[in-house]
């Protein structure tokens, strides 16, 4: 078991592969073998950066051709069903980057190919890996909290609308903030929450900076407002089959303090906050805050580090994953509810 190397391939050799790459390449039971990308530069750069052997701009030719174990997926969000489909019906386990898919059609369908081929899939969501994260999930888990009632979840840029890549339209991502960003921190909350069933989805979206020039220093300047096609700021309510619900605020741009990345928890016995970690109970007749003397940090503590190595381990070594597909499914339910009540005008029903 000491010498097993798991074979890996990419779909897709932008940003997110560079970063899968490198953490791979670090680990000595893993072997980078071949990566496609239907623009040829991109690929033949990254291979050449990580000495990748093979290089395809069709990865379907890839997938008919290569000696691999697995592949990690990491195109645009609206190829991200088709490639994953495509690899796990060629016989590969598949690490597929957030989110699942453009709709819970597709991530059902991926779903699925990976329980009819017998394989693996894992969605990337790094976050539950933090320490800070497990802080929170072990305190719930302990009934610290109590029954958990309501969570708050905040992915908010001030003026942050990505000025890369084709996160400004609709037809490629399925959404703008709330489902490139806002995911990650819905996933978070929902996973220290437990994973209860979405049951129904309220939401608004406002799209009024984004599809505009603009003149005002940012984040990141210069967007392509001409083909931008989704939302700034979207708004929402989730409710679960136990009760609880959460609400959602995800922008790419609104008129607001600062940028806000974290979640609130409200339960029977206690509350909790992601950033900063903390914990709130009444005790000895006061009420009191708790967080964390120390937690990890540094390499060993990086959370997309171990959300990569937990893939490699859960392909190769057959360990549990801490973020099965099933889990993504759920999430994209949410999204998709979310987004067909914001055009409805009306509440959703999440089947």
């Amino acid at each position: 078991m000491a010498d097993q190397k798991l074979k890996v391939a990419f779909i897709g050799a932008g940003g997110i592969a560079g970063t899968h790459m490198r953490y791979l390449d670090q680990m000595p039971d893993v072997e980078l073998v071949a990566a496609a990308d239907v623009i040829e530069s991109n690929v033949e750069r990254r291979c050449d950066e990580f000495k990748i052997p093979q290089a395809f701009t069709d990865y379907e030719e890839m997938l008919s051709s290569i000696e691999a174990d697995a592949v990690s997926v990491c195109t645009p969000n609206g190829l991200h069903a088709p490639c994953t489909i495509a690899a796990l019906e060629a016989g590969f386990d598949v690490l597929v980057e957030k989110p699942l898919a453009m709709n819970a059609v597709e991530g059902q369908r991926m779903v699925d190919t990976a329980r009819a081929n017998n394989k693996k899939l894992v969605i990337g969501f790094q976050h539950r890996y933090e320490a800070r994260t497990n802080f929170l999930k072990t305190a719930v888990a302990n009934g610290n909290l109590g029954k958990i009632l309501y969570g708050r979840v905040q992915a908010l840029r001030r003026r942050g609308i990505p000025n890369w890549g084709v996160f400004g339209r609709k037809d490629l991502q399925g959404g703008g903030p709330l489902i490139d960003i806002g995911v990650h921190v819905l996933e978070t909350t929902h996973f220290v929450m437990g994973s209860p069933k979405p049951v129904a989805a309220t939401g608004v979206i406002h799209t009024y900076l984004g599809d505009k020039p603009s003149s005002v220093v940012s984040q990141w300047p210069n967007w392509d407002h001409e083909t931008y096609t989704v939302e700034d700021l979207a708004v929402g309510h989730i409710r679960f089959e136990d009760g609880s619900s959460l609400s959602i605020e995800a922008s790419f741009a609104a008129h607001i303090e600062k940028n806000i990345w974290s979640f609130t928890l409200m339960g029977e016995k206690g509350g909790a906050t992601w950033d900063p970690p903390q914990l709130f109970s009444d005790q000895h007749d006061h009420m009191v805050n708790t967080e964390p003397h120390w937690l990890p940090s540094g390499a060993a503590a990086d959370p997309f580090r171990k959300k990569m190595r937990n893939w490699v381990e859960h392909v190769l070594y057959d360990k549990p994953t801490m973020a099965p597909a099933e889990h993504g499914l759920m999430v994209q339910k949410m999204l998709d509810g979310l987004y067909a009540s914001a055009t409805a005008g009306s509440e959703v029903a999440i089947s």
